[in-house]
């Protein structure tokens, strides 16, 4: 009896976690080497609509692939250096010289995980402009290169250093270097032509308003460089294997083997119980797998697998020793534990069944 491909595999596994009722439905996108990405879709998004292959999602975090590409053209141009203090792009509130484009990139600059809700209130009016005022005036949570702290600010930080370095808004930025050339659909901060799959499960206090995270065109409209890219499977996917290489030229050779590397020296660190590790691994962006746990990624991928999750449900990862990237990206939040628990037996059919 032939073995089953790694798409065959992927799809009972996603057809599994489905019919558990976890989550209503999935898309996801696997693809090996450099060959074409293959597309599937399983069940269906919140509102009970069948979902299918090109479906629009929010991606949350997984937009900081996005962001760390952006930065790392314009240090491939040139323009940035990954050791300049921020301070010199930046008029910060509290100016800090251990605060570097390095350290933004990896969490090791020292904010906190995210705005204090006074900062920026989110609330009606809110805008991109105010949450970046919100990011210069955040005060450092530890002192920077002591310890790994997840930061959205951090992220806010590195937009207003490609704004300041180019003179143009970052999400106009961010689709010129990083959604256009990589053939990407991709909105930042701009309506989609299209409602995107709705996400199950948002616990927030704007849960069924016209503000709720995620499904909201208010939400939209920030234009979060941390959170707000709404794309395809097919587009997450693009983002993380442009840090494998592909396209060729994309990324310098040096700089992407340096983005996929692990940048924090071995610091403790990460999110919040339990996500957190000691050593917590990071690079350029990417997230590295190294030894963590608990993780959403079965160890067998390998401590040198890398990519980025989302708290509205997806990741995007890949694993340089086979060659095979993937993304997922599921119709519930990471709330109700899915993706910690569940989602690593799909990323486990598509890494270790050979087709």
């Amino acid at each position: 009896m032939r073995p089953l491909s790694r798409l065959a595999a992927a799809r009972i596994a996603a057809e599994t976690l489905v019919a558990s009722g976890r989550i209503p439905g999935v898309v996801v996108a696997v693809a090996l080497g450099n060959q074409k990405p293959d597309v599937f879709a399983v069940g269906t998004d919140a509102n009970g609509r069948p979902l299918v292959a090109d479906d629009l999602f929010p991606v949350a975090s997984i937009t900081k692939l996005a962001t760390a590409l952006t930065v790392l053209r314009l240090v491939d141009r040139g323009l940035i250096e990954l050791d300049d203090p921020v301070d010199r792009f930046l008029k910060r509130a509290e100016p800090h010289p251990g605060v570097t484009i390095r350290r933004l990139l990896c969490h090791t600059a020292g904010f906190a995980i995210d705005l204090h809700a006074s900062d920026a209130p989110y609330a009606p009016g809110l805008t991109w402009e105010d949450l970046a005022r919100a990011c210069l005036h955040a005060k450092l949570h530890h002192p920077p290169g002591s310890k790994v702290l997840y930061s959205n600010v951090g992220y806010g930080l590195l937009a207003l250093v490609v704004e300041a370095r180019t003179g143009a808004r970052f999400g106009d930025m961010l689709h010129d270097l990083v959604l256009t050339p990589l053939g990407i659909e991709g909105y930042l901060g701009v309506e989609p032509p299209r409602l995107p799959a709705r996400i199950a499960d948002v616990r927030d206090r704007h849960r069924a308003t016209p503000l709720e995270p995620f499904n909201s065109s208010f939400w939209r409209s920030l234009a979060l460089p941390w959170a707000g890219l709404v794309t395809t499977a097919a587009g997450a996917l693009a983002l993380v294997r442009a840090f494998c290489g592909h396209p060729p030229g994309f990324l310098s050779p040096p700089l992407r083997a340096a983005a996929i590397a692990n940048q924090t020296n071995d610091l403790p660190g990460g999110f919040i119980e339990p996500l957190r590790w000691n050593p917590c691994p990071w690079g350029l962006g990417p997230e590295v797998r190294g030894v963590k746990e608990p993780h959403w990624l079965p160890a067998a991928v390998g401590a040198d697998s890398f990519g980025h999750t989302g708290a509205s449900g997806c990741l995007a990862w890949a694993a340089p020793g086979t060659g095979v990237a993937w993304a997922i990206l599921g119709a519930r939040t990471a709330d109700n534990g899915w993706l910690l628990r569940h989602s690593g037996a799909i990323s486990a059919a598509i890494y270790g069944v050979e087709g």
